[in-house]
């Protein structure tokens, strides 16, 4: 897949780590960390990534949820598929929506 230059990109990589790819300003960085990634500095810049050895529903939680946040502030965001759910019971699945109730007749 190819991802545009102003994505954010949110992927787990080979060796089974979360982490997050593209433009990051200070907004994005804090939803990240509201999330649970941690940011470390490095040669390149800023590499953000989610805590080693959670659990992979937890980083799946997390990833997601980030993604939806970062969407939400209007940040184009790619998920990586493994980050999606894989089932229709997953705890964040979306209840349908509520019908108003049919008037009452008199």
């Amino acid at each position: 897949m190819t991802v545009a230059d102003d994505t954010i990109e949110i992927a787990r990589r080979p060796g089974g780590e979360v982490d997050v790819a593209g433009p990051l300003d200070d907004l994005a960085v804090a939803l990240l960390k509201r999330a649970g990634f941690l940011t470390e500095p490095t040669l390149r810049g800023l590499w953000v990534r989610l805590p080693f050895d959670m659990g992979r529903s937890w980083e799946n939680e997390r990833g997601r949820w980030a993604a939806e946040m970062l969407g939400a502030a209007r940040y184009p965001v790619v998920l990586d598929d493994s980050l999606r759910p894989t089932s229709a019971h997953s705890p964040r699945t979306r209840a349908p929506a509520l019908r108003a109730a049919p008037p009452r007749h008199r």
